[in-house]
């Protein structure tokens, strides 16, 4: 019966382990008005954003870019194509807003097998400014976007990021997206920061340009196959910080489907495979599925039925997620705590599929995590 209660043991310290995760996340999100000041002085800035298509919400996201409430900035739209059919749209963007320093620049620089990093090299390389924001397409910008990223930013930064936060969602699928993207894994990066773990995360990206330059320019972030991991590695290299915004921002979803969700995740979870082994290999525990699961074996070996004690551990950690959700101001309904269980349900099956196999299909192009990445000389 020792075995058992090891279980059990080892069951309750997972499960607070998860519980205090909530707590340092909700402690950690501490909701404002959207209207930071500016700082003094104000740097210019300039934002990149790779584009592929149009998607869901492009007009809203891309839109938002004109919309700052910040007195000098440029944008920079980077297509590989020049019949890539979001252009007409950016491109009419532009016209509306003469007053905002905008272009649009087309062409591909394969430096690496990450079609987004090839794609952002020439907007990197036209910036006029030292602080540079690689922003993606699909995230909707507030208007005190650039003072938000800003704000975290002191001598000992390297990069400041802002993780992203599912919101819109149209269809169950994508409340479980909702629920992977904010409750756990924006709760899990919160709690890293406090303990001094930062982690680069691609969707938006503050760089001082000089701090990239010294590690060899854009093309040192082909050193992995994701650019947000090699930008990671190379500002721990200076010993300096990665710094989280304090209100992480949107990425309208709409509608989504059971597949699209698992192939995203599990192609994230086979680049954090390789490019951080040591904090892949115990990522499993980091679900609710495997210290309930504890739980539930060991008072099955006692004789007494599972879901009446593994159900109420189950609420009190699901009441906290929607708790945290609520004080965040992060989408919440009726269903949330359902999408939270198929959520970690799942979690286990797409955290070994991205340990047993190594291909994977990024913006239409079949890829490997064994793939040699190429270098600038």
């Amino acid at each position: 019966m020792i075995f058992w209660a090891f279980l059990g043991f080892v069951g309750v310290v997972l499960f607070t382990l998860q519980l205090a995760s909530v707590i340092a996340a909700t402690w950690r999100c501490k909701p404002r008005p959207r209207n930071l000041s500016l700082p003094d002085p104000a740097p210019a800035v300039s934002i990149v954003r790779p584009l592929c298509g149009i998607e869901a919400f492009s007009e809203d996201t891309l839109r938002s870019t004109f919309g700052l409430d910040y007195p000098a900035y440029e944008i920079i739209f980077c297509v590989q194509r020049g019949n890539d059919p979001v252009v007409p749209l950016v491109e009419r963007m532009i016209a509306e807003h003469p007053g905002v320093p905008a272009r649009v620049l087309v062409g591909d620089d394969p430096i690496s097998a990450n079609p987004k990093l090839n794609n952002c090299v020439k907007g990197w390389n036209a910036a006029r400014h030292d602080w540079i924001v690689l922003a993606d397409s699909n995230v909707l910008l507030p208007r005190d976007y650039i003072q938000t990223l800003l704000k975290p930013w002191d001598e000992n930064t390297g990069m400041v990021i802002s993780m992203p936060i599912g919101s819109r969602p149209q269809g169950f699928w994508a409340e479980v997206e909702c629920a992977m993207l904010n409750t756990f894994e924006a709760r899990w990066m919160f709690a890293g920061e406090i303990l001094g773990i930062g982690f680069a995360q691609g969707k938006n990206m503050l760089w001082r340009r000089d701090i990239l330059e010294n590690a060899g320019g854009i093309a040192a972030l082909a050193a992995d196959l994701a650019e947000d991991a090699a930008g990671g590695k190379i500002v721990n290299a200076a010993g300096l910080k990665i710094r989280f915004v304090d209100m992480p921002f949107e990425q309208p979803l709409g509608p989504r489907k059971g597949l699209d969700i698992w192939s995203r995740q599990v192609r994230w979870a086979r680049l954090r495979r390789v490019t951080f082994p040591g904090y892949f290999a115990p990522e499993p525990i980091a679900g609710a599925f495997v210290p309930l699961l504890l739980i539930g074996v060991y008072v099955y070996a006692y004789g007494y039925n599972p879901i009446a004690f593994v159900g109420p551990f189950a609420a009190i950690l699901y009441a906290a997620e929607m708790l945290l959700a609520w004080r965040a101001g992060w989408f919440l309904n009726w269903a949330s705590p359902i999408a939270f269980l198929v959520r970690d349900i799942g979690f286990p099956a797409m955290w070994t599929t991205a340990l047993l196999f190594d291909d994977f299909t990024w913006h239409g192009k079949s890829m490997s995590v064994k793939e040699a990445v190429p270098r600038s000389g």
